[in-house]
């Protein structure tokens, strides 16, 4: 496959998820992903800037798409239901690759502590892109933090569970069930 054909992005991942898989996270190289994505090496660079942030190739579109569903909530939404927007609208971006690569994935940063730092980073940063959303909506800082890291952890138990089962229902369902547990639970907390 020529390196000028469309989706280098996505065989990237995909090459690295099977050889992450296949004989480890350390053990890959970038040659090795980029030949198995039919890519040069300088296509990866053009990419990623290095084989970690493979695996958190779609923060940057789950921060905006956090950020499009939060601001385009009723403004009479409370911050939870404003949440809940944003964590329906992010869930639009799990395809068939996020389909494929899901539990393979879960296993992969499971299995390596840098991987798991990178993933705790990611999970910060999709609580940030909450909670600006929210305090732009006139919420207040506290009240913001809060619901976003409730977003977030709903999000981590709606993909960890949608990941473990057959995958072919939509994510975002599960996301919310797992958003309405942990309000619920918070609201026993007294």
């Amino acid at each position: 496959m020529g390196r000028w054909q469309p989706g280098a992005r996505e065989r990237l991942v995909l090459a690295a998820v099977d050889l992450f898989a296949e004989q480890g996270y350390d053990a890959t190289t970038v040659v090795q992903i980029a030949e198995r994505a039919g890519v040069t090496r300088s296509t990866f660079f053009r990419h990623f800037p290095d084989k970690r942030e493979l695996l958190v190739a779609g923060q940057e579109t789950m921060s905006r798409l956090l950020a499009e569903g939060v601001a385009a909530a009723p403004p009479e939404a409370t911050p939870l239901e404003a949440v809940t927007a944003g964590l329906l609208r992010a869930s639009t971006a799990f395809g068939e690759m996020s389909r494929e690569i899901a539990p393979r994935l879960s296993a992969i940063i499971a299995a390596n502590v840098e991987l798991e730092e990178r993933e705790a980073l990611k999970s910060a940063g999709l609580a940030a892109a909450l909670t600006d959303s929210l305090r732009e909506r006139g919420v207040d800082e506290s009240t913001a933090a809060l619901a976003a890291e409730l977003g977030v952890l709903a999000f981590k138990r709606g993909f960890a569970e949608w990941s473990a089962g057959d995958r072919r229902d939509d994510i975002g369902p599960r996301i919310i069930a797992a958003l309405h547990a942990l309000r619920a639970a918070a609201a026993a907390l007294g």
